[in-house]
């Protein structure tokens, strides 16, 4: 189906390293790992991503169920943590700081490394008003890109969107200049110059484009507190060792955004895209019929990450048992329970001849091949061919447990070195 990617075992190492390092980077800054359900009542999102904007208008995908309920795929995470936080009242749990990751999904055009089912890891923290939230929520997706080796990669961007006040002046000033220039704005940049005229900063449109370099920016207007916020944030992020720039073109359109915006960026996809992006939603939770209640958080795609993740994958070095005959296959079964359960990768082919099985056990990599046939079973006996050098040996049934578990890392470390000469 367009827009929608099978991940593969081969590729699935890579995707599930993207996401065992963020939740390992984030469990050392306190974060808990949580899940929202797959859909939520449309109006959830709805609320929460302004009427007028992309995802609403044409990126959701919305369905009535058979109650009537109109219902929508996640497209994000934020709103759901958000109403989770409200739902089940944890505002004693305050900061509440949130490691999730799990699918979206989003009616766009398909692209390198976002389909219309994609993944993401994100965090939360909800009910801290200081900007060293600010900073150290950068600073856990910088160490999270750090680990994945992909930070050399990105530039961090941040800017401020100021506080309530500084973006009440700005949009005044903001519509007066777009409205003065009326025939230039593309049709989808009219309806937001009434709703939403921080939006036109994100217009992708050549007309729009040409006048954003005079259009007032909302750096100009910000108040003296969140000057001071942004200048809180810069300094921390420096004293934290984080190289950003500062894009004062950098927004978020919706009015319940506040203060810091930031986005690691890479040009190593192609065109310059955002790999992890978030900002500051003071606004959010008051939105969704909540208490008054600061935020901050951001989101990355997991497909983006794992294509541009430095990953090796760990070879698991897995024994092969080979039962040739009726009997040797049920003793095979019993002693392939036995390994797994010593924590020995064990690999049981289900049919085929000598030839084909011992076929197998080198295209899986094995390490080693267990044969056992009519003659070792009388002797209680196995014959362990070491798949790199082709040298055997035969190994007593009860001891094969031993065999492979002790001095294992010293087995490994001479296959690998056999495998270098």
């Amino acid at each position: 189906m367009r827009g929608t990617h099978d991940i593969l075992p081969d590729e699935f190492p890579r995707f599930d390293n993207v996401v065992a390092t963020a939740r390992e980077v984030a469990a050392l800054y306190g974060f808990r790992e949580m899940a929202t359900p797959i859909f939520e009542v449309t109006e959830v999102f709805a609320r929460t991503s302004g009427e007028t904007s992309d995802i609403v208008s044409k990126q959701m995908y919305s369905f009535e169920d058979k109650g009537g309920d109109a219902l929508t795929l996640r497209p994000e995470y934020t709103a759901g943590i958000c109403r989770a936080f409200i739902t089940h009242g944890l505002q004693q749990q305050t900061p509440f700081k949130i490691f999730a990751h799990g699918p979206m999904f989003r009616y766009e055009r398909p692209q390198k490394g976002r389909y219309r089912q994609f993944h993401q890891i994100d965090i939360e923290v909800i009910g801290a008003p200081e900007p060293a939230c600010d900073v150290e929520v950068i600073c856990v997706g910088a160490d999270i890109l750090d680990r994945l080796g992909v930070l050399d990669k990105c530039v961090l961007e941040i800017n401020s969107l100021g506080d309530p006040e500084s973006r009440a002046v700005h949009r005044k000033v903001l519509v007066d200049y777009f409205s003065a220039h009326r025939a230039r704005l593309s049709e989808d940049s009219l309806g937001r110059l009434e709703k939403n005229p921080l939006r036109i900063f994100d217009s992708k449109d050549e007309g729009d484009r040409s006048l954003l370099g005079e259009a007032p920016l909302l750096s100009e207007y910000l108040t003296p507190a969140a000057r001071d916020f942004f200048s809180a944030v810069q300094q921390g992020l420096q004293d934290s060792g984080v190289a950003f720039n500062v894009n004062p073109h950098l927004v978020r359109g919706l009015d319940y955004y506040t203060h810091t915006a930031f986005e690691f960026l890479t040009s190593e996809l192609g065109a310059q895209s955002a790999v992890l992006a978030g900002g500051r939603y003071d606004g959010l939770i008051e939105q969704l019929g909540g208490t008054p209640t600061p935020g901050i958080g951001w989101a990355a795609g997991i497909e983006r990450l794992a294509m541009l993740a430095e990953f090796a994958e760990a070879a698991d070095y897995p024994v092969a048992i080979v039962p040739l005959g009726p009997a040797a296959e049920r003793r095979a079964l019993t002693l392939a329970r036995q390994l797994r359960a010593a924590g020995i990768v064990t690999d049981l082919a289900y049919r085929g001849n000598l030839k084909r099985r011992m076929q197998r056990a080198g295209k899986i990599g094995a390490a080693y091949a267990v044969l056992i046939g009519d003659n070792e079973l009388t002797r209680n006996r196995a014959t362990v061919k070491d798949m790199a050098s082709g040298e055997q040996e035969e190994v007593s049934l009860n001891d094969l447990v031993d065999y492979f578990g002790r001095d294992a890392e010293h087995r490994i470390a001479d296959l690998m070195s056999s495998l270098e000469d």
